[in-house]
């Protein structure tokens, strides 16, 4: 299935939980923090302004790896696989 998200939502990725800390010791399932980076998969079309009509780009873009808020966006599942929804005001950062 694929989703083209509209307007100014993105489509997120978020990058695998860590098993495993810097000094080796595995986490438990309960201790695992959901990461807040990942990839954008997709882009809208962007905001629209509202006294022109046009449509403002994105700062981001398709294949950035990105910084985002703790509570960003919307989860969602397509094909078993877990996505954000999100808007570009969500992302604090671009990972380079």
């Amino acid at each position: 299935m694929n989703v083209k998200p509209l307007g100014d939502k993105l489509l997120v990725k978020r990058a695998e939980a860590q098993t495993q800390t810097q000094s080796g010791i595995y986490l438990p399932e309960s201790a695992k923090d959901k990461p807040k980076e990942g990839k954008i998969i997709e882009v809208g079309n962007g905001r629209l302004n509202q006294e022109t009509g046009e449509r403002i780009p994105f700062t981001v873009k398709k294949g950035d790896y990105i910084l985002f808020t703790s509570y960003a966006g919307t989860e969602i599942k397509i094909d078993n696989v877990d996505y954000l929804i999100m808007t570009e005001d969500d992302i604090l950062g671009i990972i380079e």
